[in-house]
This record gives C-alpha cells, sequence and structure tokens, in this order.
C-alpha cells in the first residue's frame, strides 16, 4: 500500500499525458475530420455537390488508412511525424499518428451522421430557394449534432484506447506506464490499477457523450 502511494504521482502525470494527448490530437483530428466528413456526404452523386472524382479519391484514402492498425499506421509514418515534429518519440512523437488514426475515423463516422439527416427536409429548405451553403451549415449540421456528439464521443473512446499503445513506443501516459510497470516487471497491482482508471475515463466520457447527445436531440 505504501508503495502505491508513493506511486501516486506517477499515476497523476501518465493520467495528465494521457489527457494532453487525447486532447490535442482530438481536437485537431476534429478540425480535419468533420469538413472531410461534409465532403464524403455532398460529394456523392445524388447530393448538394455532386462530384464522383472527389469522392471516390477521399473515399479510398480514408479506407486506406482506417484498415491499418494503430500500431502499424505509428511506425510506417515515422519519417513524415519527424518532418512535422522533428521526433517519432514522446508525446509530440504520438500526437501526429494519432492525428492521422483519427482524423479518417470521424471523417466516416461524420458521414454516417449526416446521411442521416432526412432528405425531405433538406429538398424543403432547397424548395424554398436555400443556397446548398446554407443547407450544410443551417440545416444538415443542426439536425445531426445529437449524432455528431455522439461521433465524437466514439473517437474520443478510440483515442484513448490509441494512446494507450503509443505507450509502446515511450509515448509516455497510462499506456507506457502499465508496459513499464505492469507487463516488463509484472507488477500486478500497477496494471489493475491502470486498467480501472481506464475504465473510468471511458464510462464518463460516454456518459458524458450521451447526456449531451439527448439533451440536443430534445431541443432540436
Amino acid at each position: 500500500m505504501d508503495r502505491l502511494v508513493e506511486m501516486i504521482p506517477l499515476f497523476t502525470k501518465s493520467l495528465e499525458e494521457t489527457v494532453i494527448m487525447v486532447g490535442v490530437s482530438l481536437f485537431i483530428a476534429t478540425v480535419i475530420g468533420i469538413p472531410l466528413g461534409i465532403l464524403l456526404v455532398v460529394t456523392q452523386g445524388n447530393h448538394l455537390f455532386p462530384n464522383k472524382t472527389l469522392f471516390h479519391i477521399l473515399n479510398v484514402i480514408i479506407n486506406i488508412v482506417r484498415s491499418l492498425p494503430f500500431i502499424i499506421l505509428m511506425v510506417a509514418i515515422i519519417p513524415f511525424t519527424e518532418l512535422v515534429v522533428g521526433t517519432s518519440i514522446g508525446i509530440e512523437g504520438a500526437i501526429v499518428p494519432l492525428i492521422v488514426y483519427t482524423a479518417p475515423y470521424i471523417a466516416r463516422l461524420m458521414e454516417t451522421a449526416l446521411l442521416d439527416v432526412d432528405r425531405g427536409v433538406i429538398e424543403a429548405y432547397q424548395a424554398m430557394g436555400a443556397s446548398r451553403t446554407q443547407i450544410i451549415f443551417r440545416i444538415m449540421l443542426r439536425e445531426a449534432r445529437p449524432g455528431i456528439v455522439l461521433c465524437l464521443t466514439i473517437a474520443t473512446i478510440g483515442l484513448i484506447g490509441a494512446t494507450a499503445m503509443a505507450g509502446a513506443v515511450g509515448a509516455g501516459g497510462l499506456g507506457d506506464l502499465a508496459l513499464r510497470y505492469g507487463y516488463q516487471q509484472w507488477d500486478i497491482e500497477v496494471m489493475l490499477i491502470t486498467v480501472v482508471i481506464l475504465i473510468i475515463m471511458v464510462q464518463a466520457i460516454q456518459s458524458l457523450g450521451n447526456w449531451a447527445a439527448k439533451k440536443l436531440k430534445k431541443n432540436a
């Protein structure tokens, strides 16, 4: 017990590193993923900006990136990571592959959420003279808000799992803690505490996301 108390600062530091990696990666991946998701929807053949060539290019690229397990993707883009942040290790080295891994995932989830918007609503606003840009930002995104919140919730939980794997290359965080103490030193207590912390984080994020989505749906 005394040893675990002494390790509280280490758990705290690892949790902070995980939160930083998830927060920064999620923000940048969302900024990239949401526009990609919009493009995937509106460039389809029967939508607002039909462009089969652009749709197929985006679709193929997203499918390729999503088909790679995170640990393989992280190693495969090491040259790109070093070019962007100057290193492939530590928090900085993990954030780039986390973004590359998560942005296409968010884009695909966004596509699903936006396709759930009733086409009758879109056509009604088109008949009333609304521009295509207005329909995207004032109708589609507004109607899809509950789905978008759930998409980001799922992406956040996926990111937490990816940051745990990033610990294998010295990225820090709870994954690194579990690997160094729980696996390499076979410290069962540290492993169990790490697992409990991760479970609490995931449950809290999922509950918050569900609550926010329900609230937005009621206010729609």
